[in-house]
């Protein structure tokens, strides 16, 4: 089964970062039939999240898959994995042949309409090591996503997620840029996103 109908990819010129970007990784009916059967079997769940001391819902529904057992944790959040399934761990192989990495960990985001967002971060938690490797891939409606350097705060930078693309960060990335999912009020679809990590 061939998941790819174009492998073409776009290298971003991030200063300080690595960061490319493969706009159609996965074909339209593959991409259509990936996201109906992760929306419907994932086990979604909705945690309190505590950022600068004010404690709320999450904005976005989340899961998360693993092989090694580790569990995962941002934001007082601590989740544990529930092991891959067929989808999970045929997509995790796919990536895993255009990226120079084993992936462990796999988190889950379902932003269920435009108000569900993700607020400026950076995947630096020390559970990923240094110079992690992130492997984002986005399934359903397309959402905005936003960079901006953390010191030199005139660079920024953002890009449409399509349906069935991969995004890479990869080197310095996370020591150096926030990125972010930003609330819109447009009427706007469910999206799945897969963020691949290495959890040692």
């Amino acid at each position: 089964m061939n998941l790819f109908s174009d492998n073409s990819k776009i290298h971003l010129n991030l200063i300080d970062g690595d960061v490319s970007y493969f706009p159609q990784f996965f074909n339209t009916t593959e991409a259509d039939g990936l996201f109906h059967t992760l929306l419907e079997n994932t086990p979604w769940q909705q945690d309190n999240i505590t950022v600068y001391g004010a404690t709320y819902k999450q904005p976005r529904l989340t899961a998360l898959y693993g092989n090694n057992g580790k569990s995962y944790s941002y934001s007082n959040i601590t989740l544990k994995p529930h092991a891959f399934n067929n989808d999970l761990a045929t997509i995790k192989s796919k990536i895993e042949t255009v990226v120079n990495a084993e992936f462990t960990t796999c988190l889950l985001n379902l932003y269920r309409d435009g108000l569900d967002s993700n607020g400026w971060h950076a995947d630096n938690e020390k559970e990923l090591g240094p110079n992690p490797i992130i492997a984002s891939v986005s399934f359903g409606a397309e959402r905005i996503f936003h960079f901006k350097h953390k010191q030199k705060k005139d660079l920024k930078e953002k890009l449409i997620l399509q349906h069935g693309s991969l995004l890479l960060m990869k080197g310095a990335t996370q020591h150096n840029w926030l990125h972010q999912i930003p609330k819109t009020k447009k009427p706007i679809g469910k999206r799945i996103n897969l963020t691949f990590r290495i959890i040692a």
